[in-house]
Order: C-alpha cells, then structure tokens, then sequence
C-alpha cells in the first residue's frame, strides 16, 4: 500500500477594521502582508490611521488562513517626491524640500530608496539619464564622502563596456526635524491624571425629584452621570492604576452641616481616590444619599485641590485634568480667574461641562479661545479652559451614547494641544519608550 499525502501550505493575513464613532457597522481599513507556512506569522505591513485623542477608535484585527493564488511582494517602488526643474544647465543644484520619514521609507531607516535623474523636455518626453539608490541610514551622515552617489544608467551600462556612469549626484545637506506628538509622552510614561468635581448646590433641584438633575433614574442616566462617564471612560485608558479623586463642591455634609467646596465624594478627605470611573459614579450616588444641596457655587478650592498636586510635579511625568460638572452661574469669578492664571503655568487642564438650562455667560470668559482670561493685571501663561453647555450635545433621537460621544470629542479634544503647550514650553522632551513586552520564557528579539 503507497501513502500520498497531498501538501497545501496556508497563507496567513491579517485584517484591520474600524467602526466610526456611533455605528455598529464595521469597515475593513486594510490588510497585511501574506504569510505562509508559520503558526507565528511576523506581519511587516503597518496600518497608519489618524488618532483622535478625544475619542473611542474601535479596532478589529482578524487573521485569515487562505489558500495560495499566486500573491507576493514585488518589490516595485512609490514616487514620493518630484523636484523642481532647474533648466540650462549640466550641474544642477535644486532645492532643499522636506518630506516626512513615513513617506520616504515607512520608519524603516534601512529601506532602499530610489533616486532617477532625467533630462527634461517640453513636451513631456523627459530622457531617463539614471539612477542611484541609498537608505535614510546613508542620507543621514549628512554631506560627506558617503553621500556622492554615480547616476547609472541600466542600459547604457548594459551595452557599453566602458560606460561608468551618467554623472554623479552629492548631498548638500540632511537635517532632521523632530515633530514630537502627544502620543511620543504617552509612549513615553507620561500618565494622564483625572479628577472630577460635583456641583452639589441647591439651584439643582431635589436629587428625590424627576425634575431635578441629580435625579437618579432607574431607566437612564443624568446629565451629571451621562458627562462623568463620556468623559472618564476615554481619559481613564490614559492612567495606569485608574484610580481617580472625585470631589463634590456647594453642599452640606454629615454630622455637622457645614458647607464645603471641596469634600471627597467616597467620604474619605484623606484618600479621595476612587477605583475607576465606576467607583466615582458610585460615590457620586452615594453622596447625593448623605450631602445635603446648598450652595453657592465656588469653582477655586476644587481648581486649587488640583493645583497644589500639579505643582509638585512638573518634570513632564504627569499631566492632570479636572472635569467639573455644574448647572449654574459661578459665585466667585474673581477667585476662580487668578486660580486659572496660576495653574496656566502648570502642568494641567480644565473641562468644565454645563448642565440643565442655565445661562453659561461667564463660562464662555473662562475658557479664553477669544481673549486669554487675566487676573489682577496678570494674563494666563496659556488657554488650559475648555468650556461646553451638555445641552448642545443631546442626541434628538434619544440616542444617549451618541450624545456622550459626541461630548467626549469636543471637550477632550483641544487636551493634546494643551498639554504640548505645556511641554514645549518647559522644554520637556519625551522619555525614551520602553522596549515591547516579550511573553515570559520567549527569546529576546534583536535586530543586526
């Protein structure tokens, strides 16, 4: 008896998928490389998407084993820069142009990267004169004897044996500028940092009441509950540990019914942290349980609690943002003014959401997009305010997590610039990324 065993190799891709914020729906965004034969494919093919710090990017990768139908690399190139024409001369200069490093080789400083030549014509039939190729590893040494480079023609070098080349071609000048994004920090270890600040005053009606927006209702969540998690549960992936100081402000609190601007809402002054955004929301319920709502509503000592730990770290390591929900007109504009004049020149934020159907006319004057806000003759060293009415967000649809999206996206979404201007300022770079994590008893991986 004579066994055949019939061979098929497998190939193995990997797709990407996205979903656009509020849809279900799915949409492939592109796919890897093939790769045959392994159980451990090592995918070459990046994905370069467009990052939204301020909102939920959902991604899928799905692996695929497919039969072979005839499907490789090719190895063919991608023009990604045309130079100007310099006319009526044999010795060209032309002009020093910028290119980003992924349009020129993909990050990877050792990918071939063509050079040709030609001589131009009016017509459009421009002479191929040659060719040269280099690396981004090369181009980097800068003007040197590494950079002159023979312009060859493949043709004229297959035809005559004496043929040397068609000229040469020499670097001037490499300069390589540094664009550093808020996600070089991130990479970095710089931890995003959040507190949440509760309006408990009284202009919010009885908590026991439908009508009020404290009303916590067994069919949906309020306005307060809604803007605490839109935003909390994108800029909670930014802190390691997720755990979160949430203070209350205008209330009265258990025994003694004094007023404070400045309680924890899980009970404890002496570790307001919560244990992600679900600890806060459950010591937010539980505080409109024993607080008592009075008033008035003085935003300084919650932008101040902020402040003081913001001040003992400035080195670029953290980055602290403040949320603070509120229904009503500010009571102490004055102190409110110079305590965001003084955190300017800290390294945090300030998003204050507006809840109900309140006038929000001085909240427009803190966040300082049109005139940078001032204090006793004192401007803010930078706009750290982002101010938004929840009102203007609510989905007419009923549609609650579209409304939170949408929140979510315009209040974060001037956070990243905020923070770099924080960092160039000071002249912090990002720290160095750590080396990817490699599965215990797995081989280091090194690249010669």
């Amino acid at each position: 008896m004579i066994k055949n065993d019939c061979y098929v190799p497998l190939f193995t891709v990997c797709v990407l998928y996205t979903q656009a914020m509020g849809n279900k729906e799915w949409r492939e965004f592109g796919r890897t490389e093939v790769i045959d034969n392994t159980l451990n494919p090592d995918f070459v093919r990046k994905f370069i998407l467009d990052y939204f710090f301020e909102e939920r990017q959902n991604l899928r990768f799905d692996l695929r084993l497919e039969k072979p139908l005839g499907s490789n690399e090719d190895g063919t190139f991608t023009i990604c820069h045309k130079t100007e024409v310099v006319k009526n001369t044999l010795n060209p200069v032309w002009q020093a142009f910028k290119i980003p490093v992924r349009a020129l080789c993909n990050g990877d400083y050792d990918r071939t990267i063509k050079i040709e030549v030609y001589d131009w014509d009016r017509d459009g039939s421009h002479d191929f004169i040659g060719e040269f190729s280099t690396s981004y590893r090369e181009l980097s040494r800068g003007q040197s004897q590494f950079n002159v480079y023979e312009v060859v023609n493949p043709k004229k070098k297959g035809k005559k044996k004496k043929y040397l080349n068609s000229g040469t071609v020499t670097l001037l000048s490499f300069l390589v500028d540094t664009e550093v994004t808020f996600l070089d920090y991130i990479k970095g270890g710089t931890q995003i940092n959040f507190t949440v600040a509760i309006d408990f005053t009284a202009s919010n009606g009885n908590p026991a009441q439908p009508t009020s927006l404290h009303y916590m209702s067994p069919y949906q969540l309020n306005a307060y509950a809604m803007a605490l998690k839109a935003v909390g549960e994108i800029i909670q992936d930014y802190d390691s540990d997720k755990m979160f100081p949430a203070l209350g402000f205008g209330a009265k609190l258990p025994p003694d019914g004094r007023v404070s601007h400045e309680f924890a809402l899980n009970g404890n002054p002496q570790n307001p942290y919560c244990a992600g955004i679900d600890g806060v929301m459950e010591a937010y319920y539980q505080s409109l349980k024993s607080v008592q709502l009075y008033g008035p509503t003085n935003f300084s000592p919650v932008i101040n609690h902020v402040a003081r730990y913001a001040s003992s770290v400035k080195d670029g390591s953290q980055y602290f943002v403040l949320l603070i929900i509120t229904d009503g007109v500010i009571s102490d504009m004055a102190q409110t003014k110079e305590s965001i004049v003084n955190a300017s020149c800290l390294p945090m934020s300030i998003i204050i959401v507006g809840v109900g159907p309140a006038e929000f006319d001085a909240m427009v004057e803190l966040d300082g997009d049109e005139v940078r806000i001032s204090s006793r003759g004192r401007y803010a060293e930078r706009d750290i305010v982002q101010f938004v009415p929840f009102r203007d967000y609510i989905d007419r649809t009923g549609n609650h997590v579209l409304s939170m999206a949408r929140l979510a996206k315009d209040v974060l979404a001037e956070i990243p610039d905020q923070f770099l201007s924080y960092m160039r300022t000071r002249g912090i770079k990002p720290s160095p990324a750590p080396p990817p994590y490699t599965p215990p008893g797995q081989p280091l991986q090194t690249q010669i």
